[in-house]
């Protein structure tokens, strides 16, 4: 039977109408049997949509829809099971995460279909040569490929694997067939930088406009290392080094190419302490979600929502966040502060999980923030950045809630978008009705 499961159907929608409910199993669309979220959305654009749906008694229902392509079906499913990486890369974070975390936080996915839908980097190294046909048939684009270097003895020492099709043989077949690729490396000081890393930009560029983008961005390394193989981290000094010699390059490839292509995450600039380049380097920001530009674009909101900023009743808050965020918040919450009239406290949280090296907001748990901030004069209100929870669950990494902060730290604890946006909205509110 298998087919997609139903979790809930948006009520007045199109399969509403029809009787379909949370609980029955999408079989078919139009004749074609349904493996995942994928198939469904290549198959329900025609008109009318023929659908094959079984009820819990096992009971199986044909419902003909008209008007479904002017309307959504309100169907909602399942996301797909991911595939389970069998890389065994030299810099993988799970293989670094400390025990008692959440089991979900182990799983390690390679998965394309997740690249396509939900924009999760995958290293390609499984594969399937269906998985190509498939791809190139429904046109799965675009995809997000981890290519960390494209010479193969190389590329094979950094997954961890002996005898994966080379990612250029791979590249170039789905370049060949349109899809559109945004790419990353994960550098790693003294393996796949220097002469590598030049053939492997230079690779990429070759594939261009295939290849929209290329993101460089530093490995991440924890406290928990042991048994895994030695590697260099990214200091100040060679981060700073790094940036002096591909900032200009990246601007010259821009240049020739006509459009943004080659970006460097902004840990490089923070840890090199070396200005950020202009805003319009990074085009449409491709990369956001990788850490590329959050920094520029974070300040570049900052002014705007400072220069609409209006004074508010006194008071006191404090703004949780990670040590690499720690200056941009202090600059942005002095100037907020001056508008409103309100103390504003910025504390970054010392991240005793992974260890002092992991820096970023999104990685600091509960029970860090608990251990930074017992004992300070946290003021009215705590601010926490919504990047420090799972999206839908409204945990942190160690399963505490906000609910158990207030408890340890007895202050109101307010969740907020995190931006600049999200933490004037977060003041506002939490100063509802106190306004001059």
């Amino acid at each position: 039977m298998r087919g997609l499961l139903i979790e809930a159907v948006v009520a007045g929608s199109l399969a509403d109408e029809q009787g379909i409910e949370s609980g029955d199993r999408l079989l078919a669309v139009d004749g074609h049997r349904l493996r995942d979220l994928i198939d469904f959305h290549y198959w329900s654009d025609a008109e009318p949509l023929l659908l094959e749906v079984a009820k819990p008694d096992g009971t199986v229902w044909e419902c003909e829809i008209e008007g479904a392509g002017a309307e959504p079906l309100g169907l909602m499913f399942q996301p797909p099971q991911p595939a389970r990486c069998r890389n065994n890369c030299v810099f993988c974070f799970v293989h670094q995460l400390p025990k008692g975390l959440r089991r979900p936080l182990y799983v390690k996915d390679e998965d394309y279909r997740l690249s396509f839908l939900y924009g999760n980097y995958v290293t390609l190294a499984n594969i399937t040569r269906g998985d190509l046909v498939r791809i190139k048939r429904q046109r799965l684009s675009p995809l997000y490929v981890s290519v960390h270097a494209t010479e193969p003895e190389l590329r094979e020492r950094l997954l961890g694997r002996a005898g994966i099709v080379p990612i250029l043989e791979v590249m170039k077949e789905l370049a060949a067939a349109r899809i559109v690729m945004h790419t990353q490396v994960v550098l790693c000081p003294g393996l796949n930088d220097g002469s590598d890393l030049e053939k492997t930009v230079s690779d990429m560029v070759s594939l261009y406009p295939r290849v929209a983008s290329l993101a460089i961005v530093p490995l991440g390394l924890t406290s928990h290392r042991s048994r895994l193989p030695a590697l260099d981290p990214v200091t100040s000094e060679y981060a700073s080094d790094f940036i002096r010699l591909w900032q200009p390059r990246s601007d010259q490839l821009a240049h020739d190419l006509g459009e943004p292509f080659l970006f460097l995450a902004d840990e490089f600039f923070l840890k090199g302490g070396i200005p950020f380049p202009s805003l319009s380097s990074y085009g449409d920001f491709p990369q956001l979600e990788n850490g590329v530009g959050m920094v520029p674009l974070f300040r570049e909101e900052a002014l705007r929502v400072v220069k609409k900023a209006r004074q508010l009743h006194p008071g006191h808050a404090t703004v949780v966040t990670g040590f690499s965020a720690l200056p941009l918040i202090e600059e942005f919450l002095l100037q907020l502060s001056a508008r409103t009239g309100l103390v504003l406290t910025p504390v970054a949280a010392e991240n005793r999980l992974f260890g002092p090296s992991v820096t970023v907001a999104g990685l600091v748990s509960g029970r860090d923030i608990i251990a930074s901030l017992q004992g300070r004069g946290l003021g009215d209100v705590l601010l926490v950045p919504d990047v420090m929870l799972k999206e839908g669950e409204g945990v942190f990494l160690d399963d505490l809630t906000p609910a158990d902060l207030e408890r340890e730290l007895a202050v109101s604890v307010m969740v907020v978008e995190t931006s600049p946006e999200g933490l004037y909205a977060g003041l506002k509110e939490a100063f509802r009705g106190k306004r001059r």
